[in-house]
């Protein structure tokens, strides 16, 4: 009989060890530690295999689970929420890059493929570097880390670089507000991102590529370097990989928290162990990257996505989203929100439809103010904006950015004059300093913005404000100055009375 247990952090942080034990304690019991489903507010979520499929069990405490027991846990029978793929939440799900997590022993070989692993790695190896390049640019793939860059074009500038060697580097690095899918997919998938590291790495020609992850995450550092050690004894990583004759290893450096190395020019700064502080571009990555070599730097979902894609194909990765935001993303929802997780579905599906239908609208029972999609530098949308598409067109056409795929949601007590506020007081704290616009503009925002609260010259403040924005857009040297003014506006805009 196998029990499934999540060994994800969040469940971890409700007791999913401590029920793990007293289920592996009654004997007879297979106990399996996977990732996390993503119905974070059911966790822990206790799974038993049936003949009919897994049936979920949630939020179990550790205390539960003789009473579960004595009600038939085990049998699938007693208190349960039914079968988990079958959930509501689950089952209007689109699972392509999250379709293991949860489901497999993340350091487990013998799941990974028994559930569809290395067969996209396979598929790149039966083409040339080329055609895998052009498969990912057909499939319509973009960047996961914020700016929704194509994924095969970055590459192809790669492949086509001269050079005795290249790179491949992987932005985990994921420090937005409301996100935690990187996180997630490591501790819960980690083959996934390899395969897609050495797909990528053969597509351009690299020999070596780096994982930058948070010091934030030691359950997903741990998990990473135990997967990658499984990886090369399996063949996946090293001088020949699956008798290919081409050689790729793969290396974890961890940060040490500075939000700035979430942009790639600081986290290769990092990588070099230099101070995080932002480049000039051009040169671009692609051209000058780690150590003035090729590089490509994508986010984990976007390597993850990969394997994907050579396994079933340009058209099938395609087939879903809407124009030119083709696949699917992973939204999460965060903040005032009764049902938080991970959401992946087709682009295309309404900002409404993600906070009202899978997250069930605000925990304190009260009505939806606002919600910040794209971390603390993306804007703040109105409830009349729901209708809007999760699509990067649509979004940007708004004045706002999908980013990473974070969803903060506040209720009606939210102050929005103060949320504009930390947008500079985050910018301050955070910038790398390297340029005017950025380190100064944001102390001067956060000092315009208490004069105005204050009710000191309001209309020439604002005016003021407007042009500080103007200058921090449009002078900065990187995203840290550029997009701090988006929330900003947004909140005057959306939410002028706050300022009064």
């Amino acid at each position: 009989m196998k029990v499934y247990v999540p060994r994800d952090s969040a469940a971890r942080s409700v007791g999913a060890d401590e029920v793990a034990e007293r289920i592996a304690a009654l004997g007879d019991v297979e106990v399996v530690r996977t990732g996390s489903r993503g119905m974070l507010w059911l966790e822990p979520l206790v799974e038993v295999e049936t003949p009919r499929g897994r049936v979920g069990y949630g939020p179990v405490a550790p205390e539960d689970v003789d009473g579960l027991v004595a009600a038939g846990m085990l049998e699938g029978g007693g208190d349960q929420l039914g079968l988990v793929d079958e959930l509501p939440w689950m089952k209007r799900q689109q699972r392509l890059t999250f379709a293991r997590v949860g489901v497999v022993d993340p350091l487990s070989a013998d799941d990974y493929t028994a559930y569809g692993g290395i067969v996209g790695l396979r598929q790149a190896f039966a083409l040339d570097p080329a055609e895998v390049v052009e498969t990912v640019v057909d499939s319509g793939l973009r960047g996961r880390g914020g700016a929704g860059f194509p994924t095969g074009i970055k590459w192809r500038t790669v492949l086509g670089a001269e050079a005795d060697l290249k790179f491949v580097c992987c932005n985990a690095d994921e420090g937005d507000s409301g996100t935690f899918a990187d996180r997630m997919l490591i501790e819960g998938d980690p083959f996934t991102l390899i395969e897609g590291m050495a797909i990528a790495a053969y597509a351009v020609g690299a020999s070596e590529g780096y994982v930058y992850l948070r010091s934030e995450y030691p359950d997903a550092v741990a998990t990473l370097k135990a997967a990658i050690e499984v990886a090369r004894a399996r063949g996946w990583l090293g001088p020949d990989i699956l008798g290919s004759g081409f050689g790729f290893d793969l290396h974890v450096r961890v940060g040490a928290g500075a939000y700035i190395c979430g942009e790639e020019t600081s986290m290769l700064e990092s990588l070099e162990g230099k101070r995080g502080m932002v480049r000039a571009k051009p040169p671009i990555p692609a051209l000058e990257g780690l150590f003035g070599c090729p590089t490509v730097v994508n986010n984990v979902l976007s390597l993850a996505t990969v394997p994907t894609i050579l396994a079933h194909g340009a058209e099938s990765y395609a087939a879903y989203g809407t124009g030119r935001s083709l696949g699917t993303s992973v939204f999460q929802l965060g903040g005032n929100v009764a049902r938080g997780g991970i959401v992946e579905t087709a682009f295309g599906i309404s900002l409404g439809e993600l906070v009202n239908d899978f997250g069930g609208g605000t925990a304190s029972g009260r009505p939806v103010r606002a919600v910040q999609v794209g971390g603390p530098l993306g804007a703040y949308l109105p409830v009349e904006q729901f209708d809007l598409p999760m699509d990067y067109e649509a979004f940007a056409a708004t004045g706002a950015m999908v980013g990473h795929g974070g969803i903060v949601v506040f209720d009606d007590t939210v102050d929005m004059a103060s949320m504009a506020r930390f947008a500079f007081e985050f910018c301050a704290a955070e910038s790398c300093g390297k340029c005017t616009p950025c380190r100064v503009g944001a102390v001067r925002g956060v000092e315009t913005i208490d004069r105005i609260v204050a009710g000191e010259d309001r209309q020439q403040n604002l005016v003021l404000l407007e042009d500080l924005c103007e200058l921090m857009t449009d002078g900065s040297l990187c995203a840290m100055g550029g997009l701090t003014p988006m929330p900003v506006r947004s909140a005057v805009r959306h939410f002028g009375k706050d300022f009064e």
